[in-house]
């Protein structure tokens, strides 16, 4: 497997636990805000292989909790349950990073027992879905079939949105709680504007936006809150 990063150490990436997070290229969206927009291509240079990953966390064993594999989009990658086996026979927890778009993906990885923690974006609204992806004529079903599993499957989880002020507005959070209803954990996310993001003039919402959209969509769910603001 090509590995595109390496994160060699975070507090932040899995809740509660100390982990590294692996960066794999490829991603089946084009969201204008991404931060990691070079990692969208899948062929493209690699830091290393999963045997070079392998052998890095052996040794952080007793140092490290976790595993994070994040993107792009991680279940493109079709040896990442494969390379998920190994990490987990030395002992780590793995977490799973997600746009939902692969449903039949996700329940697979998940029902095997290879994944102790999803984190699937939710992007938007349905409505406003394939204009924040950068994908025009998206269709949501497949989201929509992510959402349901995680909401009624066996894995621990949480639903984020990253809320940026010329995509997301107080209709976004009505409709995203709707559709999340009955969520353990969702978390509204400030964008940060980066070198790496595609398109200029975007921009975050401020806090007391942020605390409005918050409001709006903590009644649906069992716990929400404001990261990165």
């Amino acid at each position: 497997m090509k590995i595109h990063g390496l994160m060699k150490m975070t507090l932040l990436d899995y809740p509660g636990l100390v982990a590294c997070t692996v960066f794999l290229g490829g991603c089946d969206m084009r969201c204008p805000y991404c931060h990691n927009w070079e990692l969208l291509d899948m062929n493209a240079p690699a830091i290393m292989d999963d045997e070079e990953l392998l052998a890095f966390l052996n040794t952080r064993k007793g140092l490290l909790d976790a595993v994070v594999f994040t993107g792009g989009e991680a279940l493109l990658r079709n040896d990442l349950a494969e390379v998920i086996r190994k990490v987990r026979k030395l002992g780590f927890k793995i977490k799973l990073d997600t746009n939902g778009n692969h449903p039949d993906k996700l329940k697979n990885i998940v029902e095997e027992g290879l994944i102790d923690y999803v984190a699937m974006d939710v992007k938007n609204s349905p409505d406003r879905y394939g204009m924040t992806i950068g994908l025009p004529e998206f269709s949501t079903v497949r989201i929509g079939e992510s959402i349901e599993y995680l909401l009624h499957g066996p894995v621990e989880y949480e639903f984020r949105t990253t809320v940026v002020k010329q995509f997301h507005d107080e209709e976004s959070f009505r409709q995203i709680g709707e559709w999340i209803r009955g969520a353990k954990r969702y978390y509204l996310q400030g964008f940060v504007d980066r070198d790496t993001v595609p398109y200029e003039g975007l921009s975050a919402c401020s806090r007391e936006q942020m605390e409005t959209f918050l409001t709006i969509v903590a009644p649906c769910v069992q716990t929400a809150e404001i990261r990165g603001v």
